[in-house]
């Protein structure tokens, strides 16, 4: 999954009291349960390797083409097929 754009300065800009206001006035925002985060643990980042891969140049061109973060989408297509060959084999 490509990496999400970051906060614009008029967000960062908002106080504690507006972004509850805007939150409490989105429909699609719901109340978070006491101790939902209880026990919450940071999850666990599976690194990357850096390898040096030969792509045909449409493929490349077709990723590139939706912009910043392509290699996660391709990292991303992999994966996909990584996963759904390990369920066609169980």
């Amino acid at each position: 999954m490509p990496a999400a754009d970051p906060l614009s300065p008029a967000f960062k800009a908002l106080d504690d009291a507006e972004i509850e206001r805007r939150a409490a006035a989105d429909p699609d925002a719901g109340l978070i349960p006491p101790g939902f985060w209880d026990e919450a643990s940071p999850a666990s980042v599976e690194t990357k390797e850096q390898i040096t891969l030969r792509l045909d140049a449409d493929v490349l061109r077709h990723f590139r083409s939706a912009g910043k973060g392509y290699q996660s989408r391709i990292n991303a297509v992999l994966k996909s097929y990584v996963t759904a060959q390990e369920k066609r084999r169980s």
